[in-house]
């Protein structure tokens, strides 16, 4: 059982995955369908505590290959509306962000400094990020320098029945 705050030690969670991927050069967006967790007239919504994200290129555990002496971005995100291409925080449908940074310093063509981060994600937050949507948003936009970019994510939740203070938050953080 995972550790959380207050009255979530007595829920389970559970894992939820989407993946995003493709091409480069053109922000690509997928649907992750959570309608079977979120239920708006029975008053359920679901809460991510943690988001873990992997990024690849053409298939996992596969290098990245790269002009020499060049740069790329493959930036990710995660939203509950539909976007058409990377937002930042004040966008209030963030609920994760992240970023892998390569680059190329030599002659070769595989990339030999890579830098990955997540500058927002639920695990941040005291208590997770609330959902209260059918739908969320996996996003990507990778440079034209990377031949197909790819992203998954985990997400692990649990489900709760919204509470006022519950439906309180939700008016207040998301559109």
């Amino acid at each position: 059982m995972a550790r959380f705050f207050g009255d979530m030690a007595s829920k389970e969670s559970f894992f939820i995955r989407g993946k995003v991927g493709g091409g480069t050069g053109a922000f690509i967006q997928t649907e992750i369908d959570i309608g079977h967790v979120v239920d708006a007239l029975g008053k359920t919504v679901m809460r991510i505590h943690n988001i873990s994200a992997q990024v690849w290129e053409n298939a996992p555990r596969q290098e990245f290959s790269m002009l020499a002496n060049t740069g790329a971005r493959i930036a990710w995100q995660l939203t509950t509306s539909s976007q058409s291409d990377i937002v930042d925080a004040t966008d209030r449908s963030v609920i994760a962000t992240g970023a892998l940074d390569l680059a190329n310093t030599t002659t070769g063509n595989q990339a030999t400094t890579i830098s990955d981060r997540a500058d927002i994600l639920p695990q941040h937050w005291t208590n997770g990020f609330l959902v209260g949507v059918d739908q969320l948003y996996l996003g990507i936009y990778a440079d034209t320098q990377l031949s197909e970019a790819n992203v998954a994510l985990v997400l692990e939740c649990t489900a709760e029945t919204l509470s006022q203070s519950a439906a309180m938050s939700l008016a207040l953080s998301q559109q």
